[in-house]
């Protein structure tokens, strides 16, 4: 595998562009791809739906000005009403992704509430056996259109812990999305996860976890958008997971999908030209390329 074909992204979340409600100052797109253009990124995820254009002509010449093309977006999508299908609202989303060169559809198993710190439902069987229903059905669709739809583990929707991932590869064939740290606070190990299950792995979202933040989140001492204030997540290189030992189980294993550089940050205002998440995704980004050229060395 050459280094070229590493393929390498941004996302608009590290800026701290984020769709739940009140997630602090939100910047404008306009700087957001102009600094990761500045760190040489060529593909983003979307955002969230406020965030880019939402005529798909406009938001591709918008990417397109910055010399970027997009690698697709974050869906959180219900699943698991019997009386909500869920592929009417995904053939809407995926109408926009041709015209940007968008090639990923990530979902998450939305409990259908805004917002990632409450409660949870406990999923039954039967409604087990509808998730994984959609979950092909979105699947066999977005392939129809060339486009590799995966299910994003997450904290706070119907997918999160290490059980219901479990559940998840025995009862549907939709690849995942590797999302080191959601994984991690879930109760799963990414590590072993991408050791093991490296064939169902088709995209990444790559970041570095403080598990003393993290464990807080576990065990309800803290909210998940309280831990993301205080710094949880980590710029690669810099937390406590093993971010070699991925790049190394997951290249390996003849992974060819994208590692998207995710930081979930908070901002309180606009930071100042020059710093803020600017430097936390230099600093990524500059580390992951590093790990790269050690393991094609």
């Amino acid at each position: 595998m050459s280094k070229s074909a590493i393929k390498i992204a941004a996302a608009p979340i590290s800026w701290g562009v984020c769709e739940a409600p009140d997630w602090g100052y939100q910047m404008d797109p306009e700087r957001v791809l102009q600094e990761m253009s500045s760190l040489g990124f060529s593909a983003t995820e979307f955002g969230p739906d406020f965030f880019l254009p939402s005529d798909p002509s406009a938001r591709a010449a918008l990417l397109k000005s910055h010399g970027m093309v997009a690698v697709g977006g974050f869906v959180p999508v219900v699943l698991h009403q019997a009386s909500h299908d869920p592929l009417p609202g995904i053939v809407k989303v995926l109408a926009a992704y041709p015209a940007a060169g968008a090639g990923v559809l990530v979902l998450a198993a939305s409990t259908g509430v805004e917002g990632y710190d409450d409660k949870r439902p406990e999923l039954s069987d039967s409604e087990w056996e509808i998730v994984f229903r959609n979950l092909d059905r979105i699947r066999d669709y977005a392939a129809t259109l060339s486009i590799t739809a995966v299910l994003h583990p997450h904290v706070g929707t119907m997918v999160e812990s290490e059980g219901d991932i479990m559940r998840v590869l025995q009862g549907s064939t939709i690849p995942f999305c590797l999302d080191t740290g959601h994984m991690l606070i879930g109760g799963a190990d990414p590590v072993a996860f991408s050791a093991n299950h490296a064939d169902r792995i088709a995209h990444t979202h790559f970041k570095d976890v403080d598990l003393s933040w993290a464990k807080k989140v576990q065990t309800g001492e803290i909210s998940y958008y309280d831990a993301c204030v205080q710094g949880m997540y980590r710029p690669l290189g810099q937390g406590d997971l093993d971010v070699r030992a991925i790049v190394r189980n997951l290249l390996g294993a003849g992974y060819d999908g994208w590692f998207v550089l995710e930081e979930d940050n908070v901002l309180a205002s606009a930071p100042a030209v020059g710093g803020g998440p600017l430097l936390n995704a230099k600093a990524s980004v500059d580390y992951l390329r590093g790990v790269v050229d050690e393991f094609l060395a």
